[in-house]
């Protein structure tokens, strides 16, 4: 096991020094992209032009890379396409979704769900303009909330904030007992830990690819359809290269097969490219290998942070296996607190009011990393070099 992380770190170029803990917002460039991109510029790009849309491959990347995010997320090939924003495939999911449930009315989700998760249903709801509603309660009462008058189930499954994990398996099954379709939002879940979409019955499923994925700043998202389910919908945003042949350049629109229908604009093939490569780290790696080093890493930081800085509040489950691969502390100064921290070379992130966020990502990060990050933890906390006043004004992205 240590062979094979000690193999994976290799694959990323993380600063001298620095201590990365922030992998679930944004994943280290892989030096694969970093060559890749280059010959993609210099010899697809620069040396074939337009023609490399058919000589390059270009126009089954997304499918390509569809595939091996699938394989992550219990999928079978066919079912997801590389595509578009996190949001923006929400908004096709949640249209489509709804499109299968008749009469009812209620889009379920919960109070830890991403807000931009939340904005996209308010959204589709006052666009559709009939009569849904989003009802919204705490991650425990979901299970109860789930009955026959709830048409769509849309869950994060991965809480962003505290790291609390939902039971996908137990929480489909219920919504398929009471006639629900469900939406899963991914985005910190794909490469961080086992998923079984197919497995567990999932209808939809989103996520994307700039974070435990690797893929850079932006990297395209990803939409799943469940098999049985792909040509029973009819996408929303219906653009050309969703179109059943797109150059025939019909005025009608005639939904492509299978999951290419949720396709919609030209894919941005530098951005597709980066994804692809940082996809590569993950070659002969099984994530539930890498499930059991994250929560190994987890752990031991709570275990660390906790002897060294009581007046933290562990904002995460403490049990493994009902988190995510990323550990949550309060403190009532948590913004600077993290700027302090990364300061001092430790990288994590904050989200308000006060949580202080650490991601944990066995592919580059590993014990002897975890403890000396929780030792500059203990030193700005007790010696509170979070209180400067460059470490309190907040910057634009925190």
């Amino acid at each position: 096991m240590t062979d094979l992380f000690e193999r994976t770190k290799a694959l990323f170029e993380i600063p001298e020094g620095v201590i990365y803990l922030d992998g679930n917002s944004l994943g280290p460039l892989a030096k694969a992209a970093k060559e890749r991109l280059a010959r993609e510029v210099a010899d697809n790009w620069g040396g074939q032009l337009i023609r490399a849309w058919n000589t390059a491959g270009w126009i089954d990347l997304p499918a390509r890379i569809g595939n091996k995010i699938g394989t992550l997320v219990g999928a079978p090939e066919g079912s997801v396409i590389a595509a578009d924003s996190t949001s923006v495939n929400l908004f096709k999911a949640l249209t489509a979704a709804l499109s299968l449930t008749g009469e009812r009315k209620v889009i379920l989700s919960d109070s830890g769900n991403f807000p931009s998760d939340l904005y996209i249903a308010d959204g589709v709801i006052r666009t559709l303009d009939k009569g849904h509603k989003l009802k919204v309660v705490a991650p425990e009462e979901v299970e109860a909330a789930i009955d026959e008058s709830v048409a769509v189930l849309m869950l994060t499954e991965v809480d962003y904030a505290t790291g609390r994990l939902h039971d996908m398996k137990a929480l489909t099954a219920k919504a398929k007992t009471a006639g629900v379709v469900t939406i899963w939002d991914l985005a910190h879940s794909a490469g961080a830990l086992p998923v079984d979409l197919f497995g567990a019955g999932a209808d939809f499923a989103i996520g994307c690819g700039y974070k435990y994925l690797n893929g850079g700043p932006g990297a395209p998202a990803f939409i799943y359809v469940r098999p049985e389910l792909q040509e029973k919908i009819r996408p929303s945003l219906s653009g050309w290269l969703g179109h059943e042949a797109p150059f025939l350049f019909d005025l009608d629109y005639r939904p492509g097969p299978s999951i290419d229908r949720m396709r919609a604009g030209t894919p941005p093939i530098l951005s597709m490219t980066a994804l692809d490569a940082g996809l590569s780290a993950w070659d002969g790696v099984d994530i539930h290998v890498v499930r059991e080093r994250s929560i190994a890493l987890c752990d031991l930081f709570i275990k660390e942070v906790e002897a060294r800085c009581p007046d933290l509040v562990l904002a995460s489950p403490r049990d493994g296996s009902r988190r995510g691969s990323q550990v949550s502390f309060r403190h009532p100064q948590g913004y600077a607190v993290m700027q302090a921290l990364i300061a001092n070379n430790v990288i994590g992130d904050f989200r308000a009011p006060d949580i202080i966020r650490f991601g944990f990502t066995p592919l580059y990060i590993g014990f002897e990393e975890t403890v000396a990050a929780a030792e500059v933890l203990e030193k700005i906390i007790k010696e509170k070099l979070w209180d400067r006043p460059e470490f309190l004004k907040k910057s634009k992205v925190t």
